[in-house]
């Protein structure tokens, strides 16, 4: 039987390990809420593909990641707390039996890969290519945060002038510039984006195998905080840019959209579907640089999150790694039939959940975004991790950023890193006949 293949990078902490953690609770599931349609969701006109949410007796989870120690100690605690959760089922009058089954055919690989290195990542895939005949996901969770240290001025005034805003989408990290890899390219453009590209595109024979019959998927890991306000179209590798991350952040949206509107153009019987993911805001330690004074600042800004979700109301803290976690695990499990990328604009109510602008691009607030129905807004839409006031999970959507002003360049930037990466592929085979 084809049980899914699912990678996922940057899976030894963080939200990558909430997600396996979250995938593996959920698959051991005989019928896993997180595959169930949201409130907003329709049927899609194009339901090309697999009509079912994905549900199954095994799993193969290769967590791709930069230390492998780190990874080993990260597969033995998933092992470790699936068996627990396996545990509590049991004691359930309703359990089924399905969650052994799964835990039987359960195997959790650990491979290496350096998103700085393209070597690595091209290393990656040909042992992936001799391992498996197929991959059905590739979700893109891994990547690097330039923050060197806090402006506390800009801080303040951000946060004083709107609480939630500054707390949701901060402006106030000072970034570092100029940094390049061994590759000679934008550091934080290969990590975040570039080199998960190249692994797309190194291992698409493995994700058009017919022998998984759905259509495959890979989700990418964008941010609340992507926006093209910082976006310079010439400095397109970021390598001079002070708000980098922001900006690598909304290449991805672009680029997922892109290949999306691809695979969808597509007439083939097997496709790969895009989808932008983003974890909302959660305590991981991506921001490390920012937090001083040990963990006293670590400690004040969950506390201010927090505050921000059960007093304020607001959508987009779902703090933990788990609860962060669910737009990715979403997208992975639930029927292509009720992902719904582009619709027809439309206009809403007088509740403002979301609006039309003069471009057509639509837009939310701070906290109301999971109100948003799929025909609200001619899209497309990122899926995000969001929780109720009280912690509850549950994914809601939030448009691309002006689609239609920075469309084209999504198109250009696609150009651009196909160049690349038909550059280094050469390389890399030059290299391999050599040695």
């Amino acid at each position: 039987m084809s049980w899914p293949v699912v990678v996922v990078t940057g899976s030894n902490a963080g939200v990558g390990f909430g997600i396996c953690q979250r995938l593996l609770f959920q698959l051991s599931l005989s019928n896993p809420p997180d595959s169930w349609p949201q409130s907003w969701a329709t049927p899609a006109a194009d339901s090309k593909g697999s009509e079912d949410a994905l549900r199954a007796d095994g799993l193969t989870l290769i967590m791709a990641c930069r230390s492998i120690p780190k990874a080993e100690e990260a597969r033995k605690e998933l092992y470790r707390e699936l068996d627990a959760y396996i545990a509590q089922l049991h004691a359930r009058p309703d359990y089924d039996g399905h969650a052994d089954v799964f835990r039987r055919n359960l195997k959790i690989e650990v491979e290496h890969l350096d998103l700085a290195v393209l070597s690595s990542v091209f290393d990656l895939s040909a042992r992936l290519s001799k391992k498996y005949s197929y991959i059905s996901h590739l979700i893109f969770n891994a990547g690097v945060a330039p923050f060197a240290h806090i402006d506390w001025l800009r801080c303040f005034k951000q946060i004083g002038r709107n609480f939630l805003d500054g707390i949701t989408r901060p402006q106030f990290y000072v970034q570092s510039t100029g940094e390049v890899t061994a590759d000679g390219l934008g550091w934080v453009w290969q990590s975040n984006m570039f080199g998960h590209y190249v692994l797309f595109r190194a291992i698409e024979p493995l994700l058009k195998n017919s022998a998984y019959h759905a259509d495959s998927r890979v989700i990418w890991s964008s941010s609340l905080e992507a926006t093209p306000k910082f976006y310079d179209k010439a400095d397109w590798q970021l390598a001079k840019s002070d708000r980098s991350y922001e900006c690598v952040k909304y290449q991805i949206d672009l680029i997922a959209t892109t290949l999306d509107q691809c695979a969808l153009r597509d007439a083939s019987t097997k496709r790969v579907r895009h989808f932008v993911s983003h974890p909302g805001v959660t305590s991981t330690k991506i921001s490390t640089n920012l937090v001083e004074f040990g963990g006293f600042l670590d400690t004040i800004k969950v506390l201010v999150f927090y505050v921000a979700r059960v007093l304020f109301g607001s959508r987009h803290h779902p703090i933990s790694t788990a609860n962060g976690s669910i737009a990715a695990v979403h997208l992975a499990l639930v029927s292509l039939t009720y992902i719904t990328f582009f619709n027809p604009p439309s206009k809403t109510g007088a509740n403002g959940s979301a609006k039309t602008g003069a471009n057509g691009d639509a837009q939310t607030g701070t906290n109301g975004s999971a109100k948003v129905h799929a025909s609200d807004s001619p899209g497309p839409f990122r899926f995000g991790s969001e929780t109720t006031r009280w912690g509850r999970p549950e994914v809601g959507l939030t448009p691309v950023i002006k689609w239609t002003e920075y469309e084209d360049e999504g198109k250009v930037l696609l150009k651009r890193c196909d160049k690349i990466f038909q550059e280094f592929s050469e390389k890399q085979r030059v290299s391999t006949i050599e040695s």
